[in-house]
């Protein structure tokens, strides 16, 4: 029988709280890692006996991610079978008027917070039969989104560290894999000031269970990366086949100023 045990970070809201709670009710051990206390210690009372811990901790920093796994597998006999990096930050905007500081750290999370999950957990992962990390990627590392510059820089390299991972790791019987939904109706994409037009025009159609749901049929996927929601599904097939110059004038097009 399979380990059930997962390490969700940014599982405190959203995505990663969704995911959560679709692997509690099938009855698996969960570790919630995000920066906020107050939200961790309310999403893990939710959880119940199925949060086996949970530590606010900033994901960028390498030896806190070291010692929240070591914490983690503490409580599991050593078992960690699914890590599932949500943690994730956005800003959108013009490029030239964000400052370098926000694209720092944009780039400090959503990059660097996935490599010192992975990091980390590697050699727990490998220890377990049939082990698997699952990446938050989006569709805006299909092809780059203006006003979303570094957001979608930092989901290209998401998407490529999944792919290097998943070959590199194979010998180790680790799968690497990631999600890609397009815009999802979560509190990070609700508070941003500004709204890119193509939020606008290609609308909010997926909530965090949808995303949720799609990573937990992932788990029997042989796919390394996961379109979610039909339409994007379909885009992305078409992408595949399409001319970069056409991708890029759909993107022109979607991303155009509104009149």
């Amino acid at each position: 029988m399979l380990t059930k045990t997962l390490l969700i970070t940014g599982g405190a809201a959203g995505i990663g709280l969704a995911v959560a709670q679709r692997f509690a009710r099938e009855g698996w051990q969960i570790g919630l890692v995000d920066l906020d206390p107050q939200l961790l210690q309310q999403a893990a009372d939710a959880l119940g006996e199925a949060c086996v811990g949970h530590w606010a901790v900033d994901v960028s920093d390498a030896p806190a991610m070291k010692g929240v796994v070591e914490s983690f597998v503490e409580q599991t006999d050593g078992r960690l079978r699914v890590l599932f990096n949500s943690a994730g930050v956005l800003r959108t905007g013009a490029f030239a008027e964000l400052t370098p500081a926000t694209h720092q750290q944009l780039m400090a999370v959503n990059v660097n917070g996935v490599i010192n999950a992975c990091h980390a957990a590697y050699p727990y992962l490998k220890a377990c039969p049939g082990a698997r990390v699952i990446n938050m990627s989006s569709a805006s590392a299909l092809y780059g989104v203006p006003t979303m510059a570094s957001y979608s820089a930092s989901k290209f390299a998401v998407s490529g560290l999944t792919e290097a991972l998943d070959i590199e790791w194979a010998a180790d019987d680790i799968r690497v894999t990631d999600i890609m939904p397009p815009f999802v109706r979560t509190n990070m994409l609700e508070s941003q000031a500004l709204k890119p037009p193509i939020v606008e025009r290609m609308g909010v159609n997926l909530v965090a269970e949808d995303v949720a749901e799609a990573v937990w049929e992932s788990l029997d996927s042989s796919a390394v990366h996961h379109p979610v929601g039909f339409s994007f599904r379909l885009l992305a097939g078409a992408s595949k086949w399409t001319p970069v110059s056409i991708n890029r004038a759909l993107m022109k097009w979607l991303s155009r100023p509104e009149a």
